[in-house]
């Protein structure tokens, strides 16, 4: 099993073109028209803090979130601290949480080949299995929230949903391969934005998608703590949004 140190995709001139390319090409149009705010909170990769607060904060309020699993991190430690293990996968499948896909060794999709992207993915589901999770896997996310069309077309043949971190609401003619979230990170500032998303949403509705990574008292910078997520919990559901995990909330949505 790997560990990880933090990668840094590849940024300039040549990182926005490609992240443009990845939205231009290989589109696939979502339909939808809620008429209340809806709310998915998943989590990346995912650290054992995340599980220990973050699943029971949802459930608190009765909601349940989306985890997407790089298997080749079980059992590890990395810069978010230590990682989940088969233990969390099956507790949370169990407590009625969504289990979805990242790729084993979270790898960064806009610079792979169809053949190699596949590879890893399957790998991953694999890992999965062995780790006792024997259900589909109908969402995934791509690592760093890195795609290119190439990407884009092999996996959408094999998830319902493909998710990226591109912060905002999707709303009807979103792209289905390439979901935009919101972080849930960048300390109180970035606690303002994502509250502020919220405020949004609830006062032109659409599917708002929200990803956390560590979740403890000093957090990483793609983290926070937990009165900060608790605070934005708390931000959702005096809204009123409907909280729904990721394949559900896609089901409901493109089924009115």
């Amino acid at each position: 099993m790997m560990t990880e140190n933090a990668y840094i995709p590849s940024s300039g001139l040549s990182g926005k073109l490609k992240r443009f390319r990845a939205r231009l090409f290989e589109r696939d149009p979502i339909h939808i028209a809620p008429d209340r705010l809806v709310v998915s909170i998943t989590f990346d990769d995912f650290p054992k803090s995340a599980v220990e607060c973050g699943a029971a904060e949802l459930e608190k309020r009765g909601w349940r979130g989306t985890w997407y699993a790089a298997a080749g991190f079980a059992g590890t430690d990395t810069h978010h601290g230590p990682m989940f293990d088969g233990s969390d996968i099956r507790r949370l499948a169990d407590s009625g949480h969504e289990i979805a896909c990242h790729t084993l060794n979270h790898i960064d999709l806009g610079q792979t080949s169809a053949s190699e992207t596949l590879a890893d993915v399957k790998a991953n589901r694999d890992a999965l299995t062995a780790l006792g999770y024997h259900s589909g896997l109908p969402a995934f996310a791509y690592p760093f929230g890195e795609a290119s069309p190439a990407s884009k077309r092999v996996l959408a043949r094999n998830f319902e949903t493909l998710r990226g971190v591109r912060p905002g609401i999707n709303r009807a003619g979103d792209d289905r391969n390439l979901l935009k979230a919101v972080g849930i990170d960048g300390g109180e500032s970035g606690l303002a934005t994502a509250k502020a998303y919220v405020d949004e949403g609830a006062s032109r509705p659409g599917w708002l998608i929200f990803y956390a990574h560590d979740i403890q008292e000093n957090p990483t910078e793609w983290g926070c703590t937990a009165d900060q997520f608790r605070d934005l919990l708390d931000h959702v559901s005096k809204s009123g949004a409907n909280v729904l995990p990721v394949t559900e909330a896609y089901r409901t949505l493109t089924s009115s």
